[in-house]
């Protein structure tokens, strides 16, 4: 039997690059490397009749290349606030087990270095973000703020190659500061990329 779910919310991701990050249009990173965090706040989402309803998932991730290219070192964090039943469908989800866009972006992963739940703080308006990572932001942060476009609108990417949310035009924005320290995964930048952007996805 297909499993079924679905999920729409929001997602920021903050990364090493330069605005706008060239990996999303497949280009090699700016820096050669490309370290992100990237994150999903859920505002409506069920697995099999499970509620995944105001739950976060992040994840802190590597690539040693051209985003394209793979071999992606990741480290996913689940919302402590999620009930074990809910920590099992989102780890099935995010995991690529249960189909979808997950499952292609987890065609990228070739280390999964560590899943655990921790204390997960995403808050959006659509332009701006602000994530925390542990307690008090202890092992990751981001806070992003959209870049000034014409006539003071936030420029947006639209359906660029590369996207994690599929589907969605994506501000571009800027981080004030972002950092993540955990798993042999680590940056700490500020002025670099960041996207904001709805998703929906579900099972295929």
């Amino acid at each position: 039997m297909t499993d079924q779910w679905k999920l729409d919310g929001t997602y920021m991701e903050a990364c090493t690059c330069e605005t706008p990050c060239p990996c999303t249009m497949l280009n090699d990173p700016t820096e050669g490397t490309c370290t992100a965090v990237v994150a999903w706040h859920i505002d409506q989402g069920h697995f099999n009749g499970v509620s995944l309803d105001d739950l976060n998932v992040v994840v802190a991730l590597h690539t040693p290349g051209n985003m394209a290219d793979g071999d992606w070192n990741a480290a996913v964090y689940l919302d402590d606030q999620a009930s074990a039943e809910q920590q099992e469908a989102l780890g099935t989800i995010f995991g690529g087990d249960a189909g979808g866009h997950p499952a292609h972006l987890a065609e990228f992963i070739s280390d999964v270095r560590s899943v655990a739940a921790v204390p997960l703080t995403f808050e959006t308006n659509g332009e701006k973000g602000r994530l925390r990572i542990g307690e008090t932001g202890q092992i990751g942060c981001a806070d992003a703020e959209p870049v000034e476009g014409q006539n003071g609108e936030a420029p947006t990417l639209t359906n660029h190659p590369l996207a994690i949310a599929p589907g969605h035009p994506a501000v571009i924005a800027k981080t004030s500061r972002a950092h993540f320290d955990a798993h042999g995964i680590a940056f700490d930048v500020a002025d670099r990329s960041a996207i904001l952007s709805p998703f929906s996805y579900a099972g295929a």
